[in-house]
């Protein structure tokens, strides 16, 4: 068992009693190796595999160095640190006794990325799965120490690299992004970190805090990050990560794999590349699936010993976790809840545990800004569901808890996901949602392997018609008005048939019949790329920024890119697609690897209809009738101008109150980051 999956007195416990630590038979068992470095020097240097120009230097792992020796210079050079120990990520399933082994690992280290000579910066840094110890020959530049023009995509390089990229190549968005790579330098994921305020390369020193994990059961490997101090405590991981995607591990690296850094300079440029903290963790997962005793009786004694040791902790524990939780609950939400119209079931908490197996990290679909979700199966029903458990459990999760729970209790509709039921037990909130098997369509367009088929244009066209269909629905359809404010590809879930199910309404607000807009007091709500120009100013959500969200899916399904993707000179997908509509090559937004397994009407007006929704202009987007119409193919595609219009802001009193078309004539425009250097927002006279 993992020390993570119990209370913290139990943790301790293990962490006083390591010896007795083991995988016992039928159960999952988890035997933890760990190693911590808060500083790197001569004493511990026989640990790692150092190949130059790497070495260890000021207390740091310096992968590129800072300063040059007779025998190299900081220019065109690449280097590794790996931890000398390999370890065995992954084993055959074993057909005489069907064990099996998952590994789980989090590497959380502490970098400094450093330009020299106020010079550009440049190549890169990264966390680095590896085969074997040497460094590529020719892996300097962009290949980052990782592979080189030969090797670069082949899968025989068995190579996961966490990049942390500052230096723009052709095939990257940026000079500032971290990128998932998987036997290449072209990442198959990306995220570019200015907009999240953070730049790997200043020209001071500067710390961040990073965290990779992987989770063996539910194949998330995710990346956090948050700014850090040389001298000082290290803070909380995120609850968000900056990069997430979903592999099996086992299907890219070699078994038996290294740890560590990799890191090169460039032609002309060249930064310090620094690891100053490390701490690695990989934990190894047994079943015995066919239930056969295989511990030794020194084991089963051992065993016997530390359950009673555990059972008297984890009593405890629970006893005093009962207290502090029963201090926390709120007898006023369980009134809210008794009053809602049409009340859905209520759940028991214990069946909700015992059907996601204790809401173990294996069960784990998902997490977001509101908590995490489990799959679970209800006892005595054979009915798989997914549980939303709300993290937050202050005022602020218990409003957001009741504000889904108001909104979709009474929502009845094919293609939004299907609420089962709730549960509030001791400070503890759950809601209980049918379980979509095919999971969230960003999972299908960017999850999935280079060798796996992409999603089909039959497919992707239904999943459109499913979320136009949903979205008339809550517009139009339902006695209120309701903005779910959150249309993004991770929040549209696919059923057994591939049917669009809209879920995840934490953000949505039902509007009052004479109201046409909601106010989110804390400020712009929602996620990049898929919030409308108009939200920076107003902070309002409308039935019109649903529909440009609407229309950011609407290219992403066509085009197979994230809306947030830089293309060339372009920071969104919606001005390439604009673009390339400007120039009459449209259909050569389509994603490359449907190839000619595509409608090209279909296509054309489905880009069109996204252009058309994705206006900068509120007022000049279709409304949900009309879209649905177009998409049902009963009236034609909407016309869309050749040039993108600006973003031209009326006359309007604004947040603040004040009268913007007021302002002095220096004052009217406007400038913000969250479009792109190239946007501004114009004011009319």
């Amino acid at each position: 068992m993992s020390a993570q999956c119990m209370g913290p007195l139990t943790a301790k416990l293990f962490t006083i009693l390591p010896f007795l630590c083991f995988s016992a038979a039928t159960v999952y068992g988890a035997q933890n190796f760990e190693v911590q470095y808060d500083s790197f020097n001569d004493s511990n240097k026989d640990n790692f595999a150092i190949q130059s120009p790497a070495a260890i230097s000021n207390n740091a792992l310096q992968i590129t160095p800072d300063t040059a020796s007779s025998s190299f210079s900081l220019y065109n050079r690449s280097g590794r640190v790996l931890l000398n120990q390999a370890f065995n990520l992954w084993e055959n399933e074993v057909q005489s006794n069907s064990t099996r082994s998952i590994v789980h690992f989090t590497s959380s280290f502490l970098i400094n990325i450093y330009r020299l000579n106020n010079s550009t910066a440049g190549e890169g840094f990264a966390f680095v799965i590896v085969p074997d110890k040497a460094v590529p020959p020719g892996s300097e530049g962009e290949y980052m120490g990782l592979t080189n023009s030969t090797t670069d995509g082949d899968p025989n390089n068995h190579l996961v690299a966490v990049e942390f990229d500052t230096f723009k190549q052709d095939f990257d968005p940026d000079d500032n992004h971290i990128g998932l790579n998987i036997n290449s330098v072209r990442s198959r994921n990306v995220t570019r970190l200015t907009p999240l305020g953070i730049q790997l390369a200043h020209l001071e020193a500067k710390f961040y805090n990073v965290w990779v994990e992987y989770e063996g059961f539910s194949r998330n490997f995710m990346v956090f990050m948050t700014e850090g101090s040389k001298d000082g405590p290290t803070p909380d991981r995120p609850d968000s990560p900056v990069l997430i995607s979903n592999f099996k591990l086992s299907d890219v690296v070699a078994q038996y794999s290294y740890f560590g850094f990799a890191a090169s300079t460039g032609n002309n440029t060249v930064q310090l590349n620094s690891v100053l903290k490390w701490n690695l963790t990989v934990e190894y997962y047994t079943q015995n699936i066919n239930n056969h005793p295989t511990s030794s009786w020194l084991q089963i004694v051992l065993g016997a010993g530390v359950a009673v040791l555990v059972i008297a902790a984890m009593g405890l524990g629970y006893y005093l976790n009962r207290r502090r939780l029963a201090r926390q609950s709120d007898p006023n939400i369980l009134r809210a809840l008794k009053r809602l119209p049409g009340m859905p079931k209520e759940f028991r908490f214990k069946d909700l545990k015992k059907g996601t197996n204790n809401f173990h990290e294996r069960n784990k679909l998902g997490q977001g800004g509101f908590g995490m979700v489990y799959k679970g199966l209800l006892p005595g029903e054979n009915l798989d569901v997914a549980v939303k458990w709300f993290s937050r459990e202050s005022i602020k999760g218990q409003d957001d808890f009741l504000a889904e729970l108001t909104i979709i209790n009474r929502l009845r509709h094919r293609h939004l996901v299907p609420l089962l039921g709730w549960c509030h037990k001791n400070g503890k909130l759950l809601l209980v949602y049918e379980y979509m098997p095919n999971g969230s369509l960003d999972k299908h367009l960017f999850g999935n392997s280079a060798e796996d088929e992409p999603l089909s244009w039959n497919l992707r066209y239904k999943i459109i018609s499913g979320l136009a269909s949903a979205l008339h629905y809550l517009h139009n359809e339902y006695n209120q008005k309701v903005v779910h404010r959150d249309i993004k590809a991770s929040n549209i879930m696919l059923d057994s048939n591939f049917d669009a199910r809209l879920g995840d309404f934490g953000l949505a607000r039902a509007l009052d019949n004479e109201k046409n807009s909601y106010t989110e007091a804390a400020g712009v709500i929602g996620t990049a790329g898929y919030i409308a120009p108009e939200c920076f100013l107003t902070a309002k959500a409308t039935q019109q920024s649903d529909v440009y969200a609407f229309g950011a899916v609407l290219l992403e399904v066509v085009s197979g890119q994230r809306p947030g993707t830089r293309i060339g000179a372009f920071h969104y997908v919606v001005d390439w697609v604009w673009y390339l509509h400007r120039d009459g090559r449209l259909l050569e937004a389509v994603d490359e690897r449907l190839g000619v397994d595509y409608v090209a009407e279909e296509a054309e007006r489905v880009l069109l209809l996204g252009l058309s929704c994705c206006h900068p202009m509120a007022n000049e987007r279709l409304d949900m009738k009309e879209i649905v119409k177009i998409v049902s193919e009963s009236v034609p595609a909407p016309y869309v101008p050749p040039f993108k219009p600006p973003f031209v802001w009326p006359a309007v009193v604004g947040m603040g109150g004040e009268d913007i078309s007021s302002a002095t004539t220096e004052d009217k425009t406007i400038s913000t980051s969250h479009f792109g250097p190239e946007w501004s927002l114009q004011l009319a006279p």
